[in-house]
């Protein structure tokens, strides 16, 4: 008899811990997602009301994080589904449907009868089979005031031709969860790790397979030792399609009693099909990249340069800084690109437009020029980075300063004949910034036609979450500069206190004082900004906008409304949830 090594008892032990704590958190968790499935139920049946496919030319979608951006198989158009919106009181789930022209730089919102009820950190696969597919797994849903938490564990397809959800309920499909990642390996699709939490939390390492041939889940059980339980992982298959590289990733422990320590992740494995296709056999190796490795973060967005010699990308993400009583982060902004082939990670620099270059050479040979041994710093502060600040006022009043780092292009040696091309050039044509986007985390990225298109995500000022809607692109073969498609809209950066901390809040009673002196509010303000929208006595019902949209945009006019109809003795919180109703009310009669 064969003794099993301390490695397999070890792994064998963590699986029953792992399935402990699973079950555990199931029991905990069971009546608080029951609550939320009933609130998921009322948003299914508004959606059921919806008998046909309406396409309708739109603006940019809101803000959000945490969304789903891929790349149609079949035309130049990206597809947004889903994502959140935080405004420091409510939380905000979307099951929108857009389609943005990367040609045309233009967005149409499409409303299909019966999708995927609403959901942040979900997965989205493209499949160009069948007039081409989105596969969608998980995600979760969570209660307005973000206390509560449900993990979806359905998988749906969305038939993008003719535009049709499709809920495919297969057996074996895995546990609910977030922050997962899935991506198409031949004619399956390969699905790791994620967590979920509500009261107690869990990390997942397993690997699922979902067959396109045969409509059916199964766990892969590799042999070696994988990653450990993460989330939020980078995950890209490699060119022949016969494995996938994770890459870093993000999980969470409780180090004492009631306080939760973040570990971010920055090893790399190698998941590798061995065998025939009736006999295949996975394993786990740990891989040592070389080249410049990107500092440890999470939150960063990842994805495949589909065209561009068969890397893998990520943008951007966040590193937190820390302890007991306060949380910092440094939000990122650059791009750091992997070759699987080579088995290297390259920093993406930025090489300017050619005007730009030519500048940098012309002054290059006047410096030539310069015997002088005296190397100011004038004349070195252009080898540096610099940064250009924004601010950036919002609707509610707040400033906010934007950091946008201009980064130092690399020169390039070209022939003298084009060297002396177009030296009749002003030398302002010339001095165009290289804009990068602002640092941020959870945003959107997605490769077409070897251009990356970047959407959203999120960055924090002080207690203050900013969430953006922007939209930038880069070329991956020129990699001269950032194009900037959508700026950030400041109407779009309301934040709110937090309601559950208001009750009794001395500040509450001075806004009454001041409105019952005929002194303009904060709230007041905000409403007078909407009422340029309003038709009528209520803010109208825009087009194309969803109930969640509507809800967050008039939110503080609503409650305003339930506070006048409830009188000043009535809670807060029974002041809000009755606001919420009425702006229902409101939205499904218009």
């Amino acid at each position: 008899m064969v003794k099993k090594s301390k490695k397999e008892k070890k792994g064998k032990g963590a699986e029953k811990t792992a399935a402990k704590m699973e079950k555990k958190v199931s029991k905990r968790s069971k009546r608080e997602e029951e609550d939320l499935e009933a609130l998921i139920a009322e948003f299914q049946q508004l959606d059921s009301k919806k008998m046909q496919v309406m396409e309708t030319t739109c603006p940019p979608p809101s803000a959000r994080l945490n969304a789903s951006l891929s790349t149609h198989p079949e035309r130049d158009e990206l597809i947004l589904f889903g994502g959140e919106f935080f405004n420091g009181k409510k939380t905000c789930l979307y099951n929108d449907l857009f389609f943005y022209n990367t040609k045309k730089n233009t967005w149409v919102k499409v409303d299909v009868p019966n999708p995927p009820p609403p959901r942040c950190a979900h997965q989205a696969v493209v499949v160009a089979q069948g007039g081409g597919q989105l596969w969608l797994f998980g995600g979760e849903f969570a209660s307005p005031d973000g206390e509560q938490f449900y993990h979806y564990k359905d998988l749906w397809v969305l038939h993008l031709n003719p535009l049709k959800w499709e809920q495919i309920k297969a057996p074996g499909a895995p546990s609910g969860r977030s922050g997962h990642r899935m991506v198409l390996c031949k004619r399956q699709l390969l699905l790791f790790g994620g967590f979920h939490e509500s009261r107690d939390y869990i990390y997942y390492n397993d690997v699922h397979s979902f067959s396109l041939d045969l409509f059916s889940w199964s766990r892969l059980t590799p042999s070696g030792s994988g990653p450990c339980p993460r989330s939020a992982c980078l995950m890209s298959p490699t060119p022949d399609h016969s494995g996938v590289i994770i890459y870093g990733g993000y999980s969470k422990s409780r180090a004492k009693k009631d306080v939760d320590k973040g570990t971010i992740h920055a090893d790399m494995f190698l998941l590798k099909r061995e065998g025939k296709d009736d006999q295949e056999k996975w394993a786990w190796s740990r891989v040592s990249p070389a080249g410049v490795k990107p500092p440890p973060r999470s939150g960063f967005s990842g994805g495949v340069c589909v065209g561009v010699a068969g890397r893998a990308l990520m943008f951007g993400g966040v590193c937190d800084d820390e302890d007991e009583e306060t949380l910092e982060g440094e939000f990122y902004s650059d791009l750091y690109l992997y070759d699987v082939t080579k088995n290297r990670w390259y920093p993406a620099q930025l090489k300017g437009t050619k005007s730009e270059r030519k500048k940098r050479r012309r002054g290059k040979k006047g410096e030539e020029g310069d015997h002088t041994e005296d190397n100011t710093e004038e004349n070195a502060s252009p080898q540096e980075p610099t940064e250009i600040v924004k601010e950036i006022v919002t609707e509610d009043g707040t400033v906010m300063t934007i950091r946008e780092v201009v980064p130092v292009a690399r020169a390039e040696p070209e022939s003298d004949e084009e060297e002396d091309e177009d030296e009749g050039e002003e030398e302002g044509a010339a001095a165009a910034a290289l804009i990068e986007p602002c640092g941020r985390s959870n945003a959107m990225v997605s490769v077409k036609g070897g251009r990356l298109f970047l959407y959203g995500g999120m960055f924090e000022v002080g207690d203050r979450q900013v969430t953006l809607s922007d939209l930038y692109s880069l070329d991956l073969h020129k990699m001269d500069k950032w194009d900037v498609l959508q700026e950030i809209d400041p109407k779009a950066q309301e934040w709110l206190e937090d309601w559950s901390d208001e009750e009794g809040d001395d500040d509450d009673e001075d806004d009454g004082d001041e409105e019952a002196r005929g002194g303009e509010s904060e709230e007041e303000s905000e409403e007078d900004e909407t009422e340029g929208e309003e038709e009528g006595d209520h803010p109208c019902v825009q087009a194309g906008e969803s109930l969640e949209e509507y809800q967050c945009r008039t939110e503080s006019y609503w409650v305003k409304q339930a506070r006048a109809n409830m009188g000043p003795e009535a809670k807060d919180k029974k002041v809000q949830k009755v606001g919420v109703a009425m702006a229902k009310v409101f939205y499904e009669e218009h």
